[in-house]
């Protein structure tokens, strides 16, 4: 039976996503209803400026004090969709101040102080949901948090990030430049006018520090995750991965140690084969593939971003919401009794993809695999090219084979693929390869993941 005193929501935004909520909510009022228990009555939205039309939203509702809206005293629950760090992080502590429950998709704000909000909604009796900031329409918190509870996840590896995931795999499809691709995915409107935070990998950053934090029961902060984006990748690198049978991603990698006493949270670009999953990922989709103890691989995916695809995960945290404000429960607290310290990226064990220009000359070959020796790293194939040289793979294994086969002068491209080691040992042999004088230049690097 549904009670007839409405549960009054109020809308911090109204942008891509807002208005998608707004819409969605009169659009389903009667199912959202009787999902609930009580009707849902959008009681306010606040904007930055008015005059803009926004849709079928009622001119009446609509406010620039969104500080007044969130503390009126009869607000159920507040939707933040204003993004970015302040005036949310404020209107969020006055919604939970006022009794507010608080529904949000501000990874940003989660990443930097998602301990200070759980702790202000836990001193408050408030609920915080969350699922829209990380993967858009695809279910993964909610599974992450409640469905794997009873179990012990590994690792969580992911494409978290459209836009990227749309430049990338544009630059493999079509052979284009990452300046194409980018303006390509700025025409289409999946890249921002300024993309900074999609191609750098600072919105990857924040998902990862997120869902780090939840999978590992462990508090793990922006300033935790190493970030590199994707503004250095060259077609040549993506003609190169394709031809070890390879794709390149943007990846979020939050993993736990083998010996399970820490954590790591990672975003970097990084080859994967052809064969996993994730390689298939096309356009500005998002997929992650989550590896538990006993639930063993799990692939979630779908529509990443999008107005109508994340106020779908909004509204399905709206729900929850509300139910929890009829029946006075609350919904699941903050999990982070592990603690487990977040090693840095240097005690990360990777594998390297790492392409040098040479000299086409006897013992180049053999002076370059002294220097992967000499730092501890096992080399496990190598390809070199050159006049001298028609090309193929020269050895497996560590085995570079006879100098003597080696051009006589010139140009040569070696590149060498490693085993597994510490990322602060392959990252110092990159940099003595440098210094060699038989080699001109360091034409890539990339980390090798997935296998």
């Amino acid at each position: 039976m549904v009670r007839t005193r409405p549960l009054k929501v109020a809308l911090l935004g109204c942008g891509v996503v807002g208005s998608q909520v707004a819409r969605l909510m009169t659009a389903h009022a009667g199912d959202l209803a009787a999902r609930i228990g009580a009707p849902v009555e959008l009681a306010g939205v606040a904007v930055r400026r008015l005059g803009r039309a926004r849709g079928d939203v009622d001119p009446a509702l609509v406010t620039t004090d969104a500080e007044s809206l969130v503390t009126r005293g009869d607000i159920d629950v507040v939707v933040e969709l204003i993004g970015g760090i302040e005036p949310a992080r404020s209107l969020i502590n006055a919604a939970f101040e006022s009794g507010a429950s608080v529904v949000t998709a501000n990874k940003a704000l989660l990443a930097g102080d998602g301990p200070a909000l759980q702790a202000a909604a836990e001193k408050h009796a408030a609920d915080l949901y969350f699922e829209a900031s990380v993967a858009g329409a695809i279910p993964l918190l909610r599974p992450l948090r409640e469905s794997l509870a009873g179990d012990k996840v590994d690792r969580v590896l992911g494409i978290v990030n459209g836009t990227t995931n749309f430049i990338l795999d544009r630059m493999e499809s079509s052979g284009a430049s990452y300046g194409e691709a980018l303006d390509e995915a700025t025409a289409l409107g999946y890249a921002e006018a300024d993309p900074t935070a999609d191609v750098e990998g600072f919105d990857a950053a924040a998902k990862a520090a997120i869902l780090a934090g939840i999978a590992f029961h462990t508090r793990v902060r922006l300033d935790d995750v190493h970030r590199e984006g994707i503004t250095e990748i060259t077609a040549a690198d993506i003609a190169g991965a394709r031809q070890m049978g390879h794709a390149v991603k943007l990846l979020a990698i939050c993993e736990r140690a083998e010996d399970g006493r820490s954590v790591t949270a990672r975003v970097h670009p990084a080859m994967i084969p052809l064969s996993h999953p994730l390689a298939s990922v096309r356009e500005a989709y998002n997929a992650v593939f989550v590896e538990a103890e006993a639930a063993g691989r799990l692939m979630f995916y779908g529509q990443g971003a999008g107005g109508a695809p994340t106020a779908s995960a909004v509204l399905g945290d709206l729900v929850a919401a509300c139910r929890n404000r009829l029946t006075g429960g609350l919904g699941p607290r903050e999990s982070a009794y592990a603690q487990l310290p977040v090693s840095p990226m240097g005690e990360v064990t990777t594998r390297y993809h790492v392409s040098l220009d040479v000299v086409d000359k006897p013992g180049v070959l053999a002076q370059c695999a002294a220097v992967f020796a000499d730092h501890g790293v096992s080399i496990d194939t190598v390809r070199q090219t050159g006049k001298g040289n028609k090309g193929g793979k020269v050895g497996k294994g560590g085995n570079v084979g006879n100098d003597g086969q080696e051009g006589r002068g010139g140009e040569a491209k070696l590149v060498v693929v490693t085993h597994r080691a510490p990322d602060a040992a392959l990252g110092a042999t990159v940099e003595a390869l440098r210094s060699l004088d038989t080699v001109h230049g360091v034409a890539s690097t990339m980390r090798v993941e997935g296998e």
